[in-house]
């Protein structure tokens, strides 16, 4: 089976501000844009699944209206960004250096911003890809964010748990870009 990872386009924020679990909505010519470019991609009849903040849905809205026949969207909370908690819409710049010394200290379980620690990501994570296992087809998409992709690699390459930071994959495609891999 082939998962395509299509993130959101940019969105429509100041840089360095931290926005996981936000809210937030995306250019929308940068998500037409992004939309078109990949919706040669997948074959006909592609589940297409979303995460639930509006920055993916409207990526999944953009690539429907290029590609109908992949269908509507099948929303999953499972493909959110990382909640940072309290730490949403703050610049990572502003950030105390002793909250990023925590989380690195103990990267799996420590909630940065009091939410979701990498681990709870990676479990819901590996959740989702579980129930994509007895799919009858051979491509899926799941129109999502940076971290879950990060997460959907690691798991291929190394399971559900992580250790430490070096374990996290460090590249994830750019806003509005995608990636696939065979599972």
């Amino acid at each position: 089976m082939k998962l395509w990872l299509l993130r959101h386009a940019r969105v429509l924020l100041p840089e360095g501000l931290c926005y996981g679990s936000s809210d937030v909505p995306a250019d929308t010519a940068l998500t037409r844009e992004a939309a078109q470019a990949f919706a040669p991609l997948p074959p006909a009849g592609t589940p297409v699944w979303v995460s639930g903040l509006l920055r993916a849905q409207q990526m999944a809205g953009a690539l429907q209206a290029v590609r109908p026949d992949l269908g509507a969207a099948r929303m999953d909370t499972r493909l959110n960004e990382m909640d940072f908690g309290d730490r949403e819409l703050q610049r990572w710049d502003a950030m105390p250096r002793s909250a990023f010394d925590a989380w690195m200290a103990d990267f799996a379980h420590h909630r940065f911003g009091g939410a979701e620690s990498t681990q709870m990501l990676l479990d819901r994570v590996a959740a989702a890809l579980a129930d994509l296992r007895p799919a009858k087809t051979t491509d899926v998409v799941w129109v999502t964010h940076a971290g879950v992709i990060r997460a959907v690699h690691h798991i291929v390459a190394s399971g559900v748990h992580i250790g430490d930071v070096a374990q996290w994959p460090k590249d994830a495609p750019e806003p509005g870009g995608w990636t696939s891999l065979s599972l």
